[in-house]
């Protein structure tokens, strides 16, 4: 059984049909890229699979249950994590408080532990988020505001937070958009270690079809919501329809 299934996903917003009878699997372990031009749907679908929107049409399965209906917050304790394309971080708290922050869905009641201020609790979370912080090189800006960390850093962060939540399926929306060639290079290896130390699965959303070809074991491409190819990188990108979409009629 695949880890996520999408089966006939159709969602319309007014008089625009933004994803129609899409289907597709991510199995364990696997870096599945999703490619298409601006507003070809990738994001409307991650919208979808993480609770923020209710499909029209159609059902999404994680691990052969059901997550239509049911809140961001509780698909996340299912294990499904994502980062997001405009970046949501709180800017004026500290990394280290962003990255527990991504605990909180892990977080167990004790109010005796609380009464008599055994900190087991917290000490089992911070040594989580310590390894994120060693895994992402963070240490230097642990204590930092997040609005006075450079951009690459701050992407960082908001990785090392989805990874707080100690995902089964990771959604990365565009994560080396913005980036320098150098910081692209770093973030591309980072994903590939993700999978290999976190044994997570990887939907990732991404322009850069060089990189995203390269962490990719397959691709999907879609436009105007519909998909138009799928297979592996090569073959998807010498898909006269995905051509077509990239780059227009001849």
């Amino acid at each position: 059984m695949a880890l996520l299934q999408i089966n006939g996903v159709y969602i319309s917003f007014g008089g625009i049909q933004a994803l129609s009878d899409i289907e597709l699997e991510v199995e364990q372990d696997e870096i599945l890229a999703l490619i298409g031009p601006n507003g070809s749907g990738k994001t409307t679908l991650f919208n979808c699979i993480t609770g923020v929107y209710r499909p029209d049409r159609g059902e999404v399965l994680f691990q052969g249950d059901g997550l239509l209906g049911f809140s961001p917050d509780s698909i996340a304790r299912r294990g499904v994590a994502r980062t997001f394309q405009n970046l949501r971080l709180f800017l004026h708290m500290t990394v280290l408080d962003n990255l527990l922050l991504g605990r909180h869905v892990k977080f167990r009641k004790n109010p005796f532990n609380a009464l008599m201020r055994i900190r087991t609790e917290e000490l089992r979370h911070r040594e989580v988020v310590e390894e994120i912080i060693d895994f992402l090189d963070l240490q230097a800006y642990r204590q930092a505001r997040v609005t006075d960390c450079p951009y690459g850093v701050q992407k960082r962060v908001e990785i090392g937070r989805a990874l707080a939540i100690e995902p089964k399926l990771l959604l990365l929306d565009e994560p080396i958009a913005g980036l320098t060639s150098e910081e692209k290079e770093e973030t591309a290896y980072r994903i590939t270690e993700i999978r290999g130390r976190y044994k997570t699965a990887i939907l990732l959303v991404e322009h850069d079809l060089r990189i995203a070809s390269r962490l990719a074991d397959r691709m999907i491409a879609l436009d105007y919501g519909k998909k138009i190819a799928q297979g592996s990188p090569e073959e998807v990108q010498r898909t006269p329809e995905v051509i077509k979409a990239y780059l227009g009629d001849e």
